[in-house]
Formats: C-alpha cells, sequence, structure tokens
C-alpha cells in the first residue's frame, strides 16, 4: 500500500470545472501567469483562501482535498508563506502532469463557501 500525503487546494468555479472534466483525478495546467501549482499543507489554510479570496473573485470558492504519494511529494519544497502554519507545496508547473500522476484517489471538495456567507462541508466529488 502507498503511503501518502493529504494536501488541500482552494479554487474557484473555473478550476474545479476542469478538475471535473479530468473524473476528479487531476489539476489543469497552470495559465502562463502560473509559473507554480501550491496546494497547502492544512485544511485551515485552504479554509481561509477559498473563503477570504476565492469568494470574492469568482462569487464562490471551494476546498478541495487530495492525496499524493508520500515519497514521490518529498521532491518538493515546502514554503512558509505566513504564519507558522501557512504552509504551500510548491511544483513547477512544468511538472504538473508528473504530479497529477501521483495523486492516489479522487481529488474531493470537502467545504463550499459563498458570498452570503453561507457554505457547507461537503462529501466528495
Amino acid at each position: 500500500m502507498t503511503e501518502t500525503t493529504t494536501l488541500w487546494r482552494p479554487t474557484g468555479p473555473r478550476e474545479l470545472d476542469l478538475v471535473r472534466a479530468s473524473g476528479w483525478r487531476a489539476w489543469p495546467p497552470r495559465l502562463p501567469d502560473q509559473p507554480i501549482f501550491y496546494p497547502v499543507l492544512n485544511e485551515e489554510y485552504a479554509v481561509m483562501i477559498a473563503r477570504d479570496w476565492n469568494v470574492p473573485a469568482s462569487g464562490v470558492g471551494y476546498v478541495t482535498r487530495f492525496h499524493v504519494d508520500r515519497a514521490f511529494a518529498a521532491r518538493y519544497p515546502i514554503r512558509q508563506v505566513g504564519g507558522r502554519d501557512i504552509l504551500e507545496l510548491w511544483v513547477p508547473a512544468e511538472e504538473l502532469d508528473e504530479f497529477n500522476r501521483h495523486i492516489v484517489g479522487p481529488i474531493e471538495v470537502v467545504h463550499e463557501f459563498r458570498p452570503d456567507g453561507t457554505g457547507r462541508p461537503t462529501a466528495g466529488p
């Protein structure tokens, strides 16, 4: 059995539509101005980004959870981008296809946030 690392990714509706189109198995290629794919290492940080950034930018924010082969994920640096618990895994955009091949199981939506303050935990894709 493969040991995995759990990661979270705050996202908006466009990116989530592309994840859905992949069968909940892959993250879409980065845009030209996005050289890094950065999932986060804790759910609380992902919730903050989805609620405070994605909702104002696109009307809804989602938190996804997924698992990656631990040995493979270890090749990428963990960056502390704020407080002690504000941690991201930095994956170069050109390596995202290979990263996607090391996702174990489906990408799941675990939270949804709306501008009126409503949101709901969800039970999967």
